[in-house]
């Protein structure tokens, strides 16, 4: 096995990204079982050649690929994908696999035209605390990202309740208490997972740079986002926010995350720069 295998695995993992989200939109629009099924068996068999892929490249260069920013948009397709598994299995909401499979072909697009280039192993970037906090981190904000999904289709059903004909999603989409119950899970599920990959992290610089918090833009960007889904989760309890404030709330959340994740490592730099380069 070396890295070209991997690339090739990575390439047609793409392609059953991409087909998987053609089968949805099908789905979308005529509302036949059988394209939602054969599209959720080829994201499932993308999600498996995924894993496949990158277990060729950590045996072909011996690293786990994290290292530039091709890999890390990966990993963060691959973390997405498995948790949309995970709450797919646990609540079968077929129609959220129409965003799912869209943003997996969207970041998928941008992993193979991205140059993928050469890295040297970095001493620093292994062990324990590492790999769990990109872990859970990971993880973590897939299921943010769940949530926000979660959330746009909460708005669209809103809205469709509310106007007089209640247009083209309303006989495709599940009550409104059903999406708020399916953000919420994946919110809360998010919630967790970020809040124990921080401190993982916190615990993983304390090992290599002696302190447990250095004011790096990543480590100041990545509390405050932690800060935002903790107020939410906070008014959700005791200030009633459910339903289309919670929604809105979650969606503007996952605009954070993915401006924590590319620009600020892009625009401000820090320690982890290098996962973007």
């Amino acid at each position: 096995m070396n890295l070209q295998t991997a690339d090739m695995v990575l390439v047609l993992t793409t392609v059953l990204y991409f087909t998987s989200m053609t089968g949805y939109l099908l789905f979308l629009f005529n509302q036949k079982s059988a394209c939602q099924k054969t599209a959720f068996y080829l994201i499932t068999t993308a999600i498996v050649f995924h894993f496949i892929s990158m277990v060729i490249y950590t045996i072909a260069s011996g690293h786990v690929p994290i290292q530039n920013l091709s890999q890390s948009l990966s990993l963060a397709a691959f973390a997405l994908g498995s948790m949309f598994l995970f709450f797919q299995y646990k609540f079968n909401l077929k129609i959220l696999g129409v965003f799912v499979s869209v943003l997996l072909s969207a970041i998928m697009l941008a992993v193979v035209m991205i140059p993928d280039a050469p890295v040297e192993k970095n001493a620093i970037l292994r062990g324990f605390w590492f790999y769990s906090h990109i872990l859970l981190v990971f993880t973590g904000e897939a299921a943010l990202a769940l949530a926000c999904g979660a959330g746009i289709l909460y708005l669209l059903q809103e809205k469709g309740i509310k106007t007089k004909s209640p247009g083209f999603f309303f006989k495709r989409l599940p009550s409104l208490d059903f999406l708020d119950n399916v953000g919420y899970t994946c919110l809360t599920t998010g919630f967790a997972l970020l809040t124990i990959g921080l401190v993982t992290g916190f615990i993983y610089a304390k090992t290599i740079w002696g302190r447990f918090w250095s004011w790096d833009p990543k480590e100041v960007f990545s509390v405050g986002t932690w800060m935002v889904y903790a107020a939410l989760l906070h008014l959700r309890l005791y200030s009633g926010w459910r339903g289309r404030k919670s929604a809105i709330m979650t969606i503007i959340g996952f605009f954070i995350i993915i401006f924590t994740f590319l620009g600020v490592n892009m625009l401000l730099g820090g320690h982890h720069q290098a996962f973007t380069k």
